[in-house]
């Protein structure tokens, strides 16, 4: 039977509109592209859409507004969580989790996130859950590299990752060891490259009631 899921592999550079004003916020070149598996939720799906009917070598121009991307920044999804969530050992963790960091969370349900560091107080941390680009129109510029039937083993991987075994993270501040992907993602861990920042999970409702990851 014949696959759906397509492996797809491409260059971009990522710009943001907000308030009439663009920014250029990322980019994968052809050392670190961006990579992702179609059908299985990894990326918008207006970016996923966009790419699914070229061919490789094929250059496009995708432009998603608010709706289409991260939606609006919602204010009640700013939020003081209890400073001793992000303690080690009865020690708050410094290291990771500073103003402007972006950190990995999993509310009551399992479910992985990403929240920023807006400020830290003597008892409280006070978190951004919306995603970063919330607010913002997305432009994707490019080139596809690569675009062909998924194999077996590409779609095990990302099977197996949406199953639990992946539980990488990272942060703005630091980007170690993460292999999340971009920003635009929607989905789990997969394919995608390091660039500083991580990719980021679906909108949640801010319902954080465990501690971060590391």
């Amino acid at each position: 039977m014949e696959s759906n899921n397509k492996y797809i592999s491409v260059t971009y550079r990522l710009y943001t509109t907000e308030n009439g004003q663009t920014e250029m916020v990322e980019e994968a070149t052809e050392e670190q592209p961006f990579m992702f598996v179609t059908g299985f939720g990894l990326t918008i799906e207006g970016f996923e859409n966009g790419l699914a009917a070229l061919e490789s070598g094929a250059e496009f121009d995708i432009h998603l507004n608010k709706e289409e991307a991260f939606g609006e920044h919602f204010d009640e999804r700013v939020v003081d969580l209890d400073r001793e969530i992000f303690s080690i050992n009865g020690h708050f963790d410094h290291e990771n989790i500073f103003e402007g960091a972006v950190v990995p969370l999993q509310n009551e349900d399992g479910n992985h996130f990403f929240g920023k560091v807006l400020k830290i107080a003597e008892d409280k941390v006070r978190m951004d859950l919306n995603h970063p680009l919330a607010g913002k129109e997305l432009n994707f510029k490019g080139k596809v590299l690569e675009s062909r039937e998924a194999t077996n083993e590409e779609i095990q991987t990302i099977i197996n990752g949406m199953s639990g075994h992946c539980g990488c993270g990272c942060d703005h501040g630091h980007g170690d060891d993460c292999d999340c992907g971009h920003h635009h993602h929607d989905g789990e861990c997969g394919c995608g490259h390091d660039h500083g920042e991580g990719g980021h999970h679906h909108h949640h409702d801010g319902e954080c009631g465990c501690g971060h990851c590391h």
